[in-house]
C-alpha cells in the first residue's frame, strides 16, 4: 500500500532492513536498497518445516548438478546450512563453477567437505563411479537448458543435454544405491508447445520408469527413491525476464515484451529451492510434487512495476516525455500466452500447505528404454527428423509444429 501510494511521485524507493536482519547482525539500520520486485509478490508467506528441511541433508552426502545455475546455486546455499556430510557439485561450465565455488568460498560455514566437478551427465560409468567413491545419499539433478527459444533451434543438443543426463544420473542412481534422487521440473513439462517442455516431460517419464521398477523389483538390498518436483518461473534466475528488463532499464529502454496478455508464474529462488528440500524430504518413491506458485502475474505488469520502483516513468502515447517505452515484439517459437496451472482438481495434497502431489500416467520401464535407444541413435545419426518424430511419439502431447 505504501509503494503504491509513493508510486505517482515517479521517485525511487527503498527499504531499510528488517528486525530480523538487524537482530542477526547481518545488515545495519543505515543501510538502504533498492524495493526488489520479490519484496512485493504477492504471495502467502509459509515458513519452513525445519524437520523436512533438514531430515534429507543433514550429515549426508549430497550432491547437486548444474550447481553453477540460478536454481542449482542457491540449493548448494540451503545445503550447507543444512548441515551435510560432504557436498559435491557438479557443472559443465568452467565459469559457473569457478563463480559458485567463490561463492561458497565466502560464506561463513565452509567446514563442509566440497567436491566441485567440472563435467556434464552424460555418462552413467562416470557418474556410478563419482557416487560409488564418495557414497552419495542425495542427488539433486538441477542440470538442464531452460531458454525456450535457444533450445527451439538446438534441438539434437537440448535432448541430448536435459534427457539423457536424466537417464545417466537415474541408471548410475540405481546402480550405486543411491538414497534419493530428486528431478527439478518445469511447468513446461505440463501438455508442452516447446522441445524444452518435450524434454522435461520425456525426463520426467524417465523418473517415473525408474521409480516402477525400483518398486516392481523390490530389491532386499538399498534401493533408490525416484521423484520429481515441477514448478514455474523463479525471479531473477538466468532466464528470468526480470534481470532483462533490469538491464533494459538501465540503458534507457525500451523493455521488449512478447505480447501484452502474456501471463506467468512467479516464485523466488530461495522459496523455490527450500519447497524442493522439504518434497525431498517427503518422498517416498514415484511422486510428482508440484510447488504452489500463487497467483499468475501479467508479464507487462511486471514491467510497469519495475519501471516505477526505479522512480522513472512509462513512456506512451499520454505521456510522451516519459522515459520507458515499451513494445511488445509478438510470441517467439514455442512459447505459451499463459502456462498452465499446475495445481488442479486431481493433485493431492501433502503435509506442507504450498507442495502439492500429481498422478501422471508413465510407461513401462523396457518400453521406455526401447525408445530412448532409438531417439539416441537418432541423436548420434544427427538425423533432426527422426528425433522430432520420436520425441513426438514418446511424448504425443507435445507436437512439433
Amino acid at each position: 500500500k505504501l509503494i503504491n501510494k509513493l508510486e505517482k511521485f515517479n521517485l525511487p524507493i527503498f527499504t531499510i532492513p528488517s528486525i530480523e536482519d538487524l537482530d542477526k547482525r547481518n545488515s545495519k539500520i543505515d543501510y538502504l536498497r533498492p524495493i526488489q520486485v520479490e519484496d512485493i509478490l504477492r504471495r502467502d508467506s509459509v515458513k519452513p518445516n525445519p524437520y523436512l528441511l533438514k531430515s534429507c541433508i543433514e550429515n549426508k552426502v549430497v550432491c547437486i548438478t548444474g550447481g553453477g545455475g540460478s536454481i542449482g546455486s542457491e540449493l548448494c546455499n540451503q545445503v550447507i546450512l543444512l548441515n551435510p556430510k560432504k557436498l559435491i557439485i557438479i557443472e559443465k561450465s568452467e565459469y559457473n563453477l569457478y563463480q559458485i565455488e567463490k561463492k561458497i568460498g565466502n560464506l561463513k560455514n565452509t567446514e563442509i567437505n566440497l567436491q566441485f566437478v567440472l563435467n556434464d551427465c552424460y555418462s552413467s560409468l562416470f557418474l556410478k563411479n563419482l557416487f560409488k567413491v564418495n557414497s552419495v545419499e542425495i542427488v539433486f539433478h538441477a542440470a538442464a537448458y531452460k531458454h525456450v527459444p535457444i533450445v527451439e533451434k538446438n534441438i539434437i543438443e537440448g535432448i541430448k543435454n536435459n534427457v539423457f543426463s536424466t537417464l545417466a544420473l537415474c541408471k548410475a542412481s540405481y546402480e550405486s544405491s543411491v538414497n534419493k534422487f530428486l528431478l527439478v521440473s518445469s511447468d513446461k513439462a505440463v501438455r508442452p508447445s516447446n522441445i524444452m517442455g518435450a524434454s522435461k516431460r520425456l525426463s520426467e517419464l524417465i523418473v517415473t520408469a525408474f521409480a516402477d521398477k525400483e518398486q516392481n523389483l523390490e530389491r532386499k538390498d538399498s534401493s533408490t527413491c525416484f521423484s520429481m518436483v515441477r514448478f514455474g518461473n523463479v525471479l531473477n534466475s538466468s532466464g528470468s525476464v526480470v534481470p532483462l528488463f533490469k538491464e533494459q532499464i538501465s540503458n534507457g529502454g525500451p523493455i521488449t515484451i512478447t505480447h501484452p496478455e502474456v501471463i506467468r508464474y512467479f516464485m523466488t529462488i530461495k522459496e523455490a529451492s527450500e519447497l524442493m528440500l522439504q518434497a525431498c524430504s517427503m518422498s517416498k518413491g514415484g511422486e510428482l510434487f508440484l510447488l504452489d506458485m500463487g497467483s499468475p502475474v501479467k508479464i507487462k505488469d511486471l514491467a510497469k512495476k519495475m519501471i516505477k520502483l526505479s522512480g522513472l516513468s512509462i513512456k506512451n502515447k499520454d505521456n510522451r516525455k516519459g522515459d520507458i517505452e515499451i513494445i511488445y515484439k509478438g510470441l517467439r517459437t514455442g512459447e505459451k500466452l499463459y502456462e498452465e496451472l499446475l495445481i488442479d482438481a486431481e493433485a493431492v495434497k501433502t503435509e506442507h500447505p504450498l507442495i502439492y502431489q500429481a498422478k501422471e500416467k508413465g510407461i513401462p520401464y523396457l518400453e521406455l528404454m526401447e525408445k530412448l535407444n532409438y531417439l539416441q541413435k537418432s541423436i548420434d545419426d544427427f538425423d533432426e527428423e527422426k528425433v522430432i518424430s520420436t520425441l513426438n511419439e514418446i511424448v504425443p502431447e507435445w507436437k512439433k509444429s
